[in-house]
């Protein structure tokens, strides 16, 4: 079982979770957020406010 997540963002400011140890996809880097799956999902919900990408936002 996995215990250590981090979340990551891309260019157009999209979030996701991945696991501490895995490497990131191209384009995604890290946001610096680290803990359980819950505590990084609950970060991303406070901070990821607009889902639409940044490229259609006016």
């Amino acid at each position: 079982m996995i215990d250590a997540f981090r979340v990551v963002r891309n260019d157009e400011e999209q979030y996701s979770v991945l696991p501490a140890d895995m490497l990131n996809p191209p384009g995604w880097t890290d946001e610096g957020t680290i803990g359980t799956r819950e505590q990084c999902l609950a970060h991303i919900a406070t901070v990821w406010t607009d889902l639409r990408p940044k490229s259609v936002r006016g």
